[in-house]
């Protein structure tokens, strides 16, 4: 059960002064300053009060006499020269709203009324009987077109012709066992009474008794009876229990709730909210007592009764506030509310007395319990005064700002946190004196609002949890003391510690911070967001938090960072934080400083790989490469060319991938010379020499002879130290394992072997020097890179000599016979293969290959003379034979493609001449396949797809183009032969 707290307060008193009792009220508002209280009396008569808001002075008006019968029930029907309804024994009494005119009362049919309920529209008509016939939902229209003033007639009583009137009033009336839907017509006329009044019967329902409360909503009438609660449709008519009430059991009691447009249902203790079809909502209230009178104020239910007004929240049926007005049993109490007007006004009565209690301000209710550090109450009520559209977002900012800013004193910082984190008009700035003692960089951006005075101007967090934990000492001191004193429970039975209290400061502060990162605020603002971040993470020790900070776009002030960076060790954090500023060579230099540290012990380099993202490929560096790796990600991006030179050699030294990454960036801007670049760079470290020269000829397109030279050497003693490592590990017969081994973890900075790029280099390039190529590698085993420098200068017996003696690559030597393009230089190559020279003995097999591929190309005379005596007779007879076949075939051939061109060229004469005789037979009816002219005796042409134009058509379209479009130039007509088919 929640704290009682101030939502009423008692404004004005009220006593009739005699023996009279008050059994009916009502109250309306009049002008802004007053509101009319009509009271009815159980002597018959009706009081006129008036209280003014302003001064709560109560003050009496007038008064009539209606009947000597208690009034039982009284209605407001206008504001300005309104009317006043009363229900009397059982009459219904209609005066003026400042009772001067004579009352006027309603006979007929209206007498012996139980229960008067006016109708209320809360939403839209609708019917829970679908049921209906055509017919009787076609008459339902018209009777829900009649309440809603439609003008349809309809005969009164007596069965005069109805009209519209000024005023229309609906009312459901229950006589006995009869329930009568009545229409009140009220006219204001020019005759000494002042009122002209009428009703019509609208519907009649039988068979409803015992009514003793009703409510109209909309389309449905909820009646309370000695038995139950029933649905009653003023459309069909027909009813429905909702519940009954138990045998032993209060009255019914029903209280409309205008908020809602719902209807509160008493079973004594308990209230049950029903919609306008009778359908429960939500849970049930639980009330303290059985209420004698059931009121609704804002988001809040009031109830009377045995003295005492109690209020209770809608949603929770929690009760929040408990007052007094009257001893216990002094007899039935009545509510009124002022729900026309501001809703604020309330009127209690018991007996002759009556008290008037307005609504505390929310402001102050929300006052009341911050003071008396009921957060969660004040938080609860905020957010219903919101649920409720009662509180602007401006106010609803600017509340839980202030509630932040107490819950941050009474050191329940996450709470405190999650306020500020919901106002959306509080500026980051305000919780920058909470970091930083004043002044600072950002005293003058902190806005100075008090908000309500309730707590503390802003201090350093160190100097918040001293004075609360002070606060907290005191507090549980007086508490033992025996005084009653607000503290928090928890803080009570278990006090915190200081330092948990500023670490819990520090983390929720950090949260706010961070989401304030995401708001739109001045630069100055982003400034200390960002830099007072970085302070409270290196307070956390949230290393990874600070790097990522750093290393992002921040706005972080350098100046206020770098000294306690660099003494608290955090060198990395400075460094990412000087790279986004732009400051690389700060930023190098603490990169360097690490490598150097690293290597001299004094950091230790983790055991803990750092990840590290290189091709779209993840792998995992030491420490030191980790460093070289950021150092390399500066160089990068656009720099001062200098800076790059100055840091390549230790960055190389670490890993020479990363030289290579800023070597041939695409991100810079101004291109480093490459001669600075090969001075920058260890001669010893050819591997990178090698890439960034690589990456100059084919990616840059660099046209450098000298370039190309140098690439070309550096390529060629690569492989000339290959070749020597090779043949010393086949010498030592698997020695240099534990070498190779050593360096499998390494990244490789080319994809191919050496040779295999200076090979390829040697044939795509046009540019390098061959002869300076060729005395580096003259004494070598590079036999096919000599082969590609022999060819590149014309040296072709030595090429050969190369390709078939040294490599004996019989295939890639006739190859280049056939590049050569001569007869002779297929019989140099067998000369070559029949005597190899230097003691080696012939290649017959090599000769025979050359003679089968390519013997149609030698002169038989000439093979016959170069064969060697030495050579097995059955292969050189196969051979020559076969040589000689293959020259009978050859010329043969030719001659066969001689005569079948001749043939071709007989035939196209022939074709050419039967054309050029063609006859062409033209009559008078002979049209022109162009403009469409007769032809008659006019000189015509006719092309070789057989169209025929005139002479005119002829000459525009030109000989060689057709009327069809078809250029016989370009698309040639073939026509079948007797040797060419088409």
């Amino acid at each position: 059960m929640a704290k009682s707290r101030s939502v009423l307060e008692l404004t004005a008193r009220f006593d009739l002064g005699n023996d009279d009792k008050i059994r009916a009220i009502s109250l309306s508002p009049h002008s802004d300053f007053q509101t009319l209280v009509y009271i009815g009396t159980s002597s018959g008569s009706l009081i006129l009060l008036s209280i003014d808001t302003c001064t709560n002075i109560v003050s009496r008006l007038g008064s009539v006499s209606l009947n000597p019968s208690p009034i039982e029930s009284v209605f407001v029907l206008g504001h300005e020269r309104g009317k006043v309804l009363a229900l009397c024994n059982g009459y219904l009494f209609l005066v003026d709203s400042l009772l001067s005119l004579p009352v006027k009362r309603l006979g007929g049919l209206l007498k012996g009324i139980d229960v008067v309920a006016r109708r209320v529209r809360g939403g839209v008509s609708t019917d829970l009987l679908p049921s209906e016939s055509l017919a009787d939902s076609s008459s339902s229209k018209k009777f829900l077109q009649m309440l809603g003033g439609g003008g349809n007639r309809v005969n009164d009583i007596k069965g005069r012709g109805y009209r519209v009137h000024q005023g229309q009033y609906v009312f459901a009336v229950a006589i006995s066992e009869r329930l009568l839907l009545i229409e009140l017509q009220c006219d204001d006329d020019d005759d000494k009474d002042g009122t002209s009044v009428s009703f019509v019967v609208l519907k009649e329902i039988l068979g409803i008794g015992g009514i003793r409360t009703l409510v109209w909503l909309d389309d449905y009438v909820i009646a309370g009876t000695v038995k139950g609660y029933s649905l009653i449709s003023c459309v069909t008519g027909q009813s429905g229990v909702i519940f009954a009430l138990p045998d032993v059991s209060g009255p019914p009691l029903l209280k409309l709730l205008c908020k809602e447009w719902k209807v509160l249902l008493l079973v004594d203790n308990v209230g049950v909210v029903v919609d306008t079809n009778g359908q429960p909502i939500g849970g049930s209230l639980v009330f303290r007592r059985r209420p004698d009178s059931v009121g609704e104020l804002s988001f809040y239910l009031v109830t009377v009764g045995d003295g005492k007004m109690e209020i209770h929240q809608k949603k929770s049926g929690a009760c929040v506030q408990s007052v007094s007005f009257g001893p216990e049993g002094y007899g039935p109490s009545l509510l009124a509310a002022d729900e026309a007007g501001d809703g604020n006004l309330l009127a209690v009565t018991t007996l002759s007395k009556l008290m008037f209690y307005r609504r505390v301000p929310y402001e102050e209710q929300i006052k009341d319990l911050l003071r008396k550090k009921r957060y969660r109450e004040a938080i609860s009520l905020v957010e219903e005064l919101d649920s409720q559209g009662e509180i602007s977002k401006e106010m609803l900012s600017f509340l839980h700002a202030q509630i932040g800013y107490l819950l941050l004193f009474d050191l329940r910082f996450e709470e405190a946190v999650n306020q500020f984190l919901k106002s959306e008009k509080m500026e980051p700035s305000e919780v920058f004196p909470f970091i930083m003692r004043d002044p600072n960089r950002w005293s003058l951006l902190v806005p100075r609002n008090r908000y309500w005075g309730l707590h503390p101007p802003p201090a350093p967090f160190e100097d918040v949890v001293d004075n609360g934990l002070m606060a907290i000492q005191r507090a549980i001191f007086l508490r033992k003391a025996g005084m009653d004193t607000p503290v928090d429970e928890e803080f009570f039975s278990n006090p915190p510690g200081r330092a948990d209290l500023l670490e819990s400061a520090i983390k929720n502060i950090t949260r706010y911070l961070e989401a304030s990162r995401e708001k739109d605020a001045s630069q100055g603002v982003r400034e200390g967001i960002d830099t007072l971040l970085m302070l409270l993470y290196r307070a956390l020790n949230r290393v990874e938090d600070m790097e990522n900070l750093a290393s992002s776009d921040n706005n972080c002030v350098v100046e206020e960072l770098e000294t306690l960076l660099n003494e608290s060790g955090h060198l990395r954090t400075l460094a990412f934080l000087y790279a986004s500023k732009g400051m690389s060579a700060k930023a190098l230099a603490i990169w360097r400083l690490f490598t150097k540290n690293y290597s001299s012990g004094l950091w230790q380099d983790s055991d803990d790989l750092v990840p590290y993202l290189h091709d779209n490929e993840l792998i995992r560096l030491s420490g030191k490469e980790a460093a070289a790796a950021e150092a390399a990600r500066i160089l990068e991006e656009p720099c001062d060319p200098e800076l790059a030179l100055q840091h390549l050699s230790w960055i190389s030294d670490i890993n020479p991938l990363f030289a290579i990454q800023v070597l041939t960036s695409e991100k810079r801007t101004e291109e480093l010379s490459p001669e600075q670049v090969i001075q920058a760079i260890d001669p010893k470290k050819v591997e990178i020499i090698q890439r960034y020269l690589q990456w100059l000829i084919e990616e840059r397109d660099y046209s450098d002879p000298q370039l190309h030279t140098s690439y070309a050497l550096s390529l060629a003693k690569s492989a000339l130290e290959c070749v020597e490592v090779q043949s010393s590990i086949q010498e030592a017969d698997g020695a240099g394992t534990e070498a190779h081994d050593c360096n499998v973890e390494r990244i490789s900075l080319f994809g191919s072997d050496v040779r295999e790029r200076l090979q390829t280099f040697l044939q795509s390039s046009d540019l390098y020097d061959s002869e300076e190529i060729l005395d580096l590698i003259e004494g070598s085993e590079l036999w096919l890179e000599k082969a590609i420098l022999y060819r590149r200068i014309g040296q072709e017996t030595l090429v050969l000599q190369i390709l078939a003696l040294k490599l004996e690559d019989c295939a890639a030597a006739e190859q280049y016979c056939v590049e050569i393009g001569r007869p002779d230089a297929f019989m140099q190559l067998l000369d070559m293969y029949l005597d190899p020279q230097d003691g080696k003995e012939p290649m017959f097999k090599a000769a025979v290959r050359l003679l089968h591929n390519h013997g149609e190309s030698l002169d038989p005379l000439q093979v016959l003379e170069k064969l060697s005596p030495d050579m097995p007779l059955k292969l050189a007879s196969d051979t020559i034979l076969r040589m000689m076949r293959a020259r009978v075939h050859h010329h043969r051939q030719g001659q066969i493609v001689h005569n079948i061109s001749r043939a071709l060229d007989v035939d196209s004469r022939l074709a050419r001449l039967e054309e050029r005789s063609r006859h062409v037979q033209i009559n008078d009816e002979s049209l022109c396949d162009s403009c469409f002219a007769r032809l008659g005796t006019k000189l015509f042409a006719m092309y070789p797809d057989d169209t025929i134009v005139c002479y005119k058509c002829y000459r525009r379209l030109g000989g060689s183009k057709s009327v069809t479009g078809r250029d016989f130039k370009r698309d040639v007509l073939i026509k079948p032969g007797w040797l060419v088919n088409q």
